[in-house]
């Protein structure tokens, strides 16, 4: 894990991605993304830095999809280093944020609440 990218705007995270060797994030400038990521317009238009900071429940971008999205809730909930506190206990128990191209554990989810007790305990 390299705690030290943290999360993107949206609630990825970019501290687990398999990307994160050749990935600068969503706040370089060189987010081959950010012409089209409306995550990324919607937070600098509100002046913030991530969608936990904003008080609306939205689902714009890719706030669609549940691992995001839930991250997003769960850092405006416990904290962002809670959130990173999780990710890195459950990545050193095995917990894999991709295993299938972006894929990984984290995605096998279909509702919210599941999905945050799995964040907290790393068990299914």
């Amino acid at each position: 894990m390299k705690r030290e990218l943290g999360i993107a705007r949206c609630g990825l995270a970019c501290c687990l991605c398999s990307e994160n060797d050749h990935c600068s994030g969503c706040n370089s400038g060189e987010c081959p993304d950010k012409e089209w990521c409306e995550n990324r317009k919607c937070s600098i238009q509100n002046n913030i830095d991530y969608c936990f900071e904003c008080p609306e429940n939205c689902h714009k971008g890719l706030l669609i999809k549940i691992k995001p999205y839930v991250f997003t809730q769960f850092a405006k909930m416990y904290g962002i280093e809670y959130l990173l506190d999780c990710l890195e206990r459950n990545e050193a128990n095995g917990v894999v944020y991709h295993r299938n191209g972006i894929s990984g554990d984290y995605d096998d989810f279909e509702d919210a609440e599941s999905l945050i007790n799995f964040i907290k305990t790393g068990i299914k």
